[in-house]
């Protein structure tokens, strides 16, 4: 053996090896392990971390908790997810309802029997403006814009029906124009789902104009009237298209409740649903405040005063 290949070199923690070797000691500090044993106290293992201390910020390269704005984001698309679920849901079902829906070309012949039923002319006579008017202010504003239906009356009523308020109306005139000529006498969901697909269906078969006319000569007005043109004639003795502001509102006010709010025995409730249609026209725009003002100063025992002497010209 050389002298040079017996020398020993001694590292700086008190080990020694021959210059030979090729492994030279590690100092102290540099991840070191006992044998067979735990890490050197405070020391750490390769690729092992220490716990940080509480409180201490993050080191750069360290992920620390999930932010707050990306649970909102996984939230928000949850129930972006849900709503489109939905939606397609809904779609699924209601093209379902158009399949399962008879046709609405038969409306004309079916108001015709139910006008030669209750012995009323058919086709009524025009619907007046002011007529019209103070109905599809007080049943139903969205009548020029819907497509049959009103989505935010629909979605209002699943609401209340889910936190069990009851039914909180909503039908439009193409719904209950269709309540009458194609479900009269049946309720429950199923024939308010069939409703909504016919009242889509008269949407786009018939003018406005028409689905007036049909409504107005198929609508019970109370007191044995049955259609808008004996319901002139019976209560005020002149016919529709002579119809004046308040006598119109009062018309329009008795189709949710003719019985109820017939204004030759319940005049006083006949009365206040006059009021609520008198403050649709101000709302929608159809009447001045002037006008609506003018319109309530009349009692409804004048308006009735010719009630029962029936159209004379």
């Amino acid at each position: 053996m050389s002298e040079t290949e017996g020398m020993m070199v001694r590292g700086s923690d008190g080990e020694s090896a021959r210059s030979g070797d090729l492994t030279i000691p590690l100092p102290v500090g540099q991840g070191l392990t006992e044998p067979d044993g735990p890490p050197l106290l405070g020391l750490a293992s390769p690729g092992r971390r220490l716990p940080e201390a509480p409180g201490a910020p993050a080191r750069p390269g360290v992920r620390g908790p999930p932010r707050r704005g990306r649970r909102w984001r996984r939230r928000l698309r949850a129930v972006l997810l849900s709503m489109t679920l939905l939606v397609l849901l809904g779609v699924v079902v209601f093209g379902g309802l158009l399949l399962g829906t008879p046709s609405v070309g038969d409306a004309r012949a079916l108001a015709h029997a139910q006008d030669s039923s209750h012995h009323a002319a058919y086709p009524g006579p025009p619907v007046p403006a002011r007529f019209a008017a103070a109905l599809v202010a007080t049943e139903d504003h969205r009548f020029a814009s819907e497509p049959g239906i009103d989505p935010i009356a629909v979605g209002r009523v699943i609401v209340a029906r889910l936190a069990g308020r009851g039914d909180q109306g909503g039908a439009t005139l193409y719904q209950q124009l269709a309540k009458v000529l194609y479900t009269q006498g049946r309720s429950g969901l199923a024939a308010e789902a069939e409703q909504v697909a016919l009242a889509v269906k008269l949407k786009f078969s018939y003018s406005e104009a028409e689905i007036l006319r049909l409504y107005a000569g198929v609508v019970d007005f109370g007191h044995g009237f049955y259609a808008l043109a004996a319901a002139s004639c019976g209560y005020f003795g002149s016919p529709a298209d002579r119809l004046s502001w308040p006598q119109a509102a009062l018309l329009a006010g008795l189709v949710q409740g003719p019985s109820a709010d017939d204004p030759l025995l319940h005049p006083s409730r006949a009365r206040a649903r006059e009021q609520h249609v008198i403050g649709r026209l101000t709302a929608t725009g159809a009447l001045r405040r002037a006008q609506a003002a003018t319109a309530l100063a009349e009692p409804v025992s004048e308006l009735v005063a010719h009630a029962g002497q029936g159209c004379t010209g």
